[in-house]
């Protein structure tokens, strides 16, 4: 099968890469993609946002409908254009797209460039054979997938554009990157997570008599450590939960016992967790501490309470649509894709966690996602944008 032309496939890739998209800065590139799309006949649009209470941002998606023309099923395609802010490291320039083998290196070609292409691609091509068919194509490439809250998708829902009444959700993540599998890879779910501190309010005293004191560092310390002890549970697809430390701060004084400090920490959790279990877990850890000072726990500020944490999902193997898109992969690769959970949280726990709809995560495979050096293998784009229009097709075949 080889529906699609690879050079325009790398042509558009090195295009997205080329334009720096950090998480809060996505304006050009998505006026780059609206324009794309439009210009191959895809009903497009902008969708604008402002999220006012936590950074004032005016967040833009490129969004858009393609209705058939008798009922059927309800299809959402999602993807990001956004990328993390360039680390250090680098051997290559990371907006130059450069081309090593089948290798495309850049900022975001992995995560998630390469599959927001596999998705116009398959998109344009749908649009171009398919005039008379079942049901309708929800697609939407947001904003701020990488940011603390994934504000493009949140504002989608907020705003009506995607609900729990679709028959299923694919997203074109980079799968095989992320469960270090090869090509083709198909994940059903994944762990979620919320972020907390913990504030620890000791005994200022000096430091040539610190037992005449409370040091609250000393105290935040002994709390962590209880935390990194405590069992946590497992999911016989997901794994393990995960408690990771992601800051600790407390003292700076010349010569004084510090009275404040305290950690936050992004608690990965599994089917079944929730915020309240996760404070209840704290509250045990701060109890089998014995500090002498005070503890308190908080969520982080969000800005609206549906979208302070990333509920964690898992689709069973069984669903039709997983065996809709398996079918769909082995026609096309003539390989049955295997099947893996993502360990971290994405806008996947939106729509598979937050909204119930079934959702599939599919994309390239490709390494260094978040780091230096990330690309992505353009034959995998190529397949992906296969993969996805065959899926549509089967779908949407009108009686």
């Amino acid at each position: 099968m080889a529906t699609f032309d690879s050079e325009e496939a790398r042509e558009l890739l090195t295009s997205l890469v080329r334009i720096p998209s950090p998480y809060f800065e996505e304006e050009e590139i998505m006026r780059f993609a609206l324009d794309w799309l439009r210009r191959g006949d895809v009903p497009a649009w902008p969708h604008r946002f402002h999220e006012e209470k936590l950074f004032d941002y005016r967040g833009v998606n490129v969004v858009g409908i393609v209705e058939g023309t008798v009922p059927g099923p309800t299809i959402i395609l999602n993807g990001h254009l956004d990328t993390v802010k360039l680390c250090a490291g680098w051997t290559r320039d990371p907006f130059g797209a450069a081309v090593e083998g089948d290798r495309l290196y850049g900022l975001g070609a992995c995560d998630m460039k390469g599959g927001v292409v596999a998705i116009m691609m398959a998109l344009r091509e749908f649009c171009r054979r398919e005039k008379a068919f079942a049901g309708k194509i929800l697609y939407s490439f947001v904003c701020d997938e990488e940011g603390p809250f994934g504000l493009g998708t949140d504002a989608l829902i907020l705003d009506g554009f995607l609900d729990g009444n679709a028959d299923v959700a694919v997203i074109t993540e980079p799968s095989s990157a992320f469960a270090c599998s090869d090509f083709p890879c198909l994940c059903l779910g994944a762990r979620g997570g919320w972020n907390y501190s913990v504030d620890v309010r000791g005994k200022s005293a000096h430091g040539a008599q610190p037992e005449l004191g409370i040091n609250a560092v000393s105290e935040a310390a002994k709390i962590l450590l209880e935390l990194e002890r405590t069992p946590l549970p497992s999911h016989e697809k997901l794994g393990p939960a995960a408690l990771c430390c992601i800051d600790f701060h407390g003292g700076g004084a010349a010569l004084s016992v510090p009275d404040e400090a305290h950690f936050s920490v992004f608690r990965h959790v599994v089917v079944g967790e929730t915020k309240d279990s996760i404070r209840r877990e704290a509250e045990a850890a701060i109890g089998r501490a014995a500090i002498r000072g005070l503890a308190t726990i908080r969520f982080r500020d969000a800005p609206h309470e549906a979208c302070d944490g990333f509920p964690a999902y898992v689709l069973d193997e069984r669903h039709a649509m997983v065996g809709e898109m398996i079918a769909a992969t082995e026609a096309v690769t003539g390989r049955r894709p295997s099947i893996n959970y993502f360990s971290s949280v994405g806008d996947f726990c939106y729509t598979g966690g937050r909204l119930k709809v079934p959702t599939l995560v599919i994309g390239p495979k490709g390494d260094n996602f978040h780091g230096a050096d990330e690309y992505v293998e353009l034959k995998s784009v190529v397949s992906c944008a296969e993969i996805l229009l065959h899926f549509l097709r089967r779908l949407t075949t009108a009686p």
